[in-house]
């Protein structure tokens, strides 16, 4: 492919031409007005001071047009799209379909963090690709609006009647949609809706989940970036909007896996520190503010010989620069030696948000995590787990923001319910298992998959006893490493397909949760054997069909 991403130029400049008619049109009016003069028409020298007054005049003209043209001309360059060919193209592409330019701006950061974060990508307007463009790029993200009542927008119009009239090869392409839209329409989001499927249906497969974003909603557009952060292996990217969090105060936590052969969990409880009534619905997200640990916020400022105790500003708000430091990303040493506490404080970047399942439901009395603790191969943790799970100390107070996730709540009726997950994927079957239990549904088949039965069944006693009890009709569990080969838990619901057919036949719904990379593929190809893709499009279009991974 040798194609340049950049919209197609007109062949003469629209403002070039308005300008050339305007002209003409006066020197037409002065001659039609010329002809109203009683006398015929002379012409005197009007004196030299005249004639220097009006060069002025034009040249100042003229120098005010030339300021104009140069600042289009270097604006444009600095929008124009960048140069994709067969020889430099990227591992990813950014295609967006805009109307107003809030796709094309979002895009162009997306494109952007994919780049700070070492990756080769492209950027393209998604109207001047076709199937077979697309199908060189092993990842494609595509930022789109809906327009109108659910159609695409303008520049897209063009591949929606070329590409899309007909499904594409596209089995070697892996994607994620972030949809635009306005929930007072009637097809809210539905273009995004409309591209997503058509790709399902030329065979690519989904990332993650089709991230909906209502009239520029702040936490969509983190859950976008939290994605973007995930698949570029780069979570410290800094965040578009940062949450509005309030402090909670971490009651408690245990261990959860101890012998584990796989990394430890842990159960942690956090209740708010203004002592506010717990408020959020089975399904909904806990971002959180990571914090680096008080050693290295230490260390840091030992090295460049810094007061930690100096008050800054930031955000409109004093505080000490080590407080500070505890929320923001430490920059090398060496980049900032030499400098004082306020121009540190002024270039650094907070460190970006954690989204975590919530496992609890208010009347536990507490908002519970389940958190596998992360460490690089260098031996230090990950920002988020490494500061809920080591780092802060019972009291200590926790940034939190909860993200509502409608897309993840339980149903309100009493309909079976398959749900399915694997690892710390459990917290958020979890709390749907709550509501579903509190409400007197017990229609309910859990299938969960971890390494080993002995260590690292999370919850252990709670499923024991609401099996018992009934309140979970049916379990199926899948412990990868206790026998001679793996096994997964697609491969236990591989093994219940006909069973998997009668519930979903019952009108049962499908939530999933857990692992994107191997678990959420793995399952969604297995529901497709059991009931057809067609089917599973029209579950989820419905909301029977629900998926919280990452």
């Amino acid at each position: 492919m040798s194609t340049v991403a950049t919209a197609p130029r007109r062949r003469f400049d629209l403002g070039v031409l308005g300008n050339l008619l305007v002209v003409l049109a006066l020197v037409a009016l002065a001659i039609g007005l010329s002809q109203w003069q009683a006398e015929p028409l002379r012409w005197s020298f009007p004196g030299r001071g005249r004639v220097w007054a009006a060069g002025a005049v034009a040249a100042l003209y003229a120098g005010f047009v030339a300021a104009i043209a140069v600042s289009r001309t270097r604006r444009a360059r600095a929008q124009a799209l960048p140069a994709i060919s067969a020889q430099q193209r990227g591992d990813w592409l950014v295609a967006f379909a805009s109307q107003t330019g809030f796709a094309e701006q979002l895009a162009r950061r997306s494109y952007e963090a994919l780049r700070d974060a070492g990756l080769s990508a492209d950027l393209a307007v998604l109207g001047t690709l076709d199937a077979a463009q697309l199908a060189r790029y092993p990842r494609v993200l595509f930022v789109v609006s809906t327009t109108g009542e659910g159609d695409a927008p303008d520049s897209a119009a063009g591949f929606v009647r070329r590409v899309m009239a007909q499904a594409g090869e596209l089995s070697a392409t892996r994607y994620g949609v972030l949809a635009l839209g306005d929930r007072e329409y009637t097809e809210y989001c539905a273009f995004g809706h409309r591209l997503d499927h058509w790709l399902r249906h030329s065979g690519a497969q989904s990332l993650f989940d089709l991230v909906e974003v209502d009239n520029s909603e702040p936490g969509a557009l983190r859950h976008w970036q939290h994605h973007l952060g995930l698949l570029a292996g780069h979570t410290e990217l800094p965040d578009w909007s940062a949450p509005s969090y309030r402090p909670w105060h971490l009651q408690e936590r245990l261990l959860s896996n101890p012998g584990s052969v796989g990394g430890p969990v842990f159960r942690l409880g956090l209740v708010p520190a203004d002592g506010d009534a717990l408020d959020w619905r089975a399904g909904d997200i806990a971002e959180i503010g990571p914090r680096n640990s008080a050693a290295d916020v230490v260390q840091w400022l030992a090295t460049l010989s810094l007061d930690g105790a100096e008050i800054v500003r930031h955000a409109d708000a004093q505080e000490p620069l080590s407080a500070l430091l505890a929320r923001s990303r430490l920059p090398d040493p060496n980049a900032v030696r030499g400098q004082g506490a306020q121009a540190i404080a002024d270039a650094l970047k907070l460190l970006s948000h954690r989204e975590y399942s919530i496992a609890s439901v208010p009347a536990d009395g507490s908002l519970q995590l389940l958190v596998r603790q992360m460490r690089y191969e260098d031996g230090r943790y990950g920002s988020g787990s490494g500061w809920l799970t080591e780092h802060a100390a019972p009291g200590t107070a926790i940034d939190l923001r909860i993200r509502s996730n409608p897309s993840f709540h339980a149903p309100s009726d009493a309909r079976p319910v398959l749900l399915i997950g694997n690892g710390t994927g459990l917290a958020g079957l979890r709390a749907l298992l709550k509501t579903r239990i509190a409400a007197g549904y017990r229609r309910n088949w859990l299938l969960f998959g971890e390494r080993n039965a002995a260590c690292d069944l999370h919850y252990r006693a709670e499923l024991d006893a609401w099996q018992a009890d009934g309140a979970i009709e049916r379990v199926d569990y899948a412990f990868s490493r206790d026998g001679e080969s793996r096994t997964y838990v697609q491969d236990v619901l591989r093994k219940h397909l006909d069973a998997v057919r009668e519930w979903i036949a019952q009108g049962a719904a499908v939530y999933v949760c857990g692992s994107l990379e191997g678990m959420a593929p793995g399952v969604e190809a297995v529901l497709h054997e059991a009931v057809g893709v067609e089917t599973l499009e029209a579950m989820a279009a419905d909301g029977r069909y629900r998926r919280d991974v990452y």
